[in-house]
């Protein structure tokens, strides 16, 4: 098993906090918790997102393992597998919110990404750079030739 933060709680509180947030988070794609503990969710988040995406009955069991409720794993394995079938991992976005009244603790919303009413948009995918023909080496060696900076002599031979 991976390791996990220990969020101060022991390992059955701590799976079943995380279990149940995973599972809030996927029912109403944004949530607001602490950094720390969104850090954790949207890690166990992403793998079900994968899970669903793979749609076989193994993995429909693995996910009803880990997730609570059958209306969670419909919608991971009906629409968010097919709102990410393009995208190959990231389907969650952190952002910071405020610091916490009682406690201090900084505060962040978890949100699934490419939804309606998102916080923030999407950044648009990066455009993938033109391939160049290999130039032959002969052409190459007059290219670096021609653009190389001149060589600066030395001193002491230029006086003599």
């Amino acid at each position: 098993m991976t390791k996990f933060r220990k969020l101060n709680r022991p390992t059955g509180h701590r799976m079943s906090m995380l279990r149940t947030m995973v599972s809030q988070l996927v029912k109403h794609e944004r949530i607001e918790t602490t950094v720390a503990k969104a850090k954790e969710v949207r890690r166990l988040a992403d793998n079900m997102v994968q899970l669903g995406k793979e749609g076989t009955l193994c993995a429909a069991r693995r996910a009803a393992a880990f997730v609570r409720g059958d209306d969670v794993i419909h919608k991971l394995f009906t629409e968010l597998a097919y709102r990410y079938k393009d995208r190959a991992g990231g389907y969650t976005r952190l952002l910071r919110t405020r610091i916490r009244v009682g406690d201090a603790a900084p505060m962040a919303y978890i949100e699934f990404i490419d939804r309606e009413n998102e916080l923030r948009q999407s950044k648009p995918p990066t455009p993938v750079p033109q391939q160049r023909a290999p130039l032959d080496p002969w052409t190459r060696s007059q290219l670096m030739r021609q653009f190389a900076p001149p060589k600066a002599e030395k001193a002491s031979e230029s006086e003599n």
